[in-house]
């Protein structure tokens, strides 16, 4: 049986913000389109290791550099794996940029959570690439690579796929509080 409110978890690590927004995204579309069912989400910084265990169900994202997630998202799956495999749990990785998104691969992080923490389900959307907001060394590898700049996030994607989450969940009977 499930609490009153079930509480969704949506954190993330993000080196330059853009994958907190999207994090933050899927939060409020979490909640607009099931509050009224009366879910509710909150979107905390992977950085600042929010315990799963005070949520019914965990959606856990990172930006991808090199092909890998960002030490505190892989962290927090590691520390934190009984906990998640014992709820209803999504991942996400950010970070492809371009038409056509490049990289076009998995992240190599995706496939050993996968096996580590038994997700329903893997999203990778598009991410940012913004100049002003890379340290020095960072700005030198995107002029070598010749990234592309510029916002690739797809909104519609992010408040499509937290749709189906909040679906998922409000036609789902969720562990009651104290279970793992």
């Amino acid at each position: 049986m499930t609490r009153a409110r079930p509480r969704v978890l949506v954190t993330a690590a993000s080196r330059h913000g853009s994958t907190h927004g999207i994090a933050e995204a899927l939060a409020r579309r979490l909640r607009e389109t099931a509050g009224d069912r009366g879910l509710t989400a909150a979107a905390l910084h992977a950085e600042n290791r929010p315990d799963p265990a005070a949520f019914d169900a965990v959606v856990l994202g990172s930006a991808v550099y090199h092909g890998s997630w960002l030490e505190p998202a892989r962290d927090l799956a590691h520390r934190h794996a009984a906990v998640l495999r014992a709820r209803p749990l999504w991942l996400f990785s950010s970070g492809p940029i371009g038409e056509p998104p490049y990289p076009p691969d998995e992240p190599y992080d995706a496939a050993t959570l996968t096996r580590l923490l038994v997700p329903r389900g893997h999203q990778v959307f598009p991410g940012r690439l913004e100049p002003t907001l890379l340290t020095a060394p960072e700005r030198a590898v995107v002029t070598a690579m010749r990234a592309p700049v510029g916002d690739f996030r797809d909104w519609d994607a992010v408040r499509s796929w937290a749709a189906e989450i909040a679906t998922a969940l409000t036609s789902a009977v969720l562990p009651t509080e104290g279970t793992t």
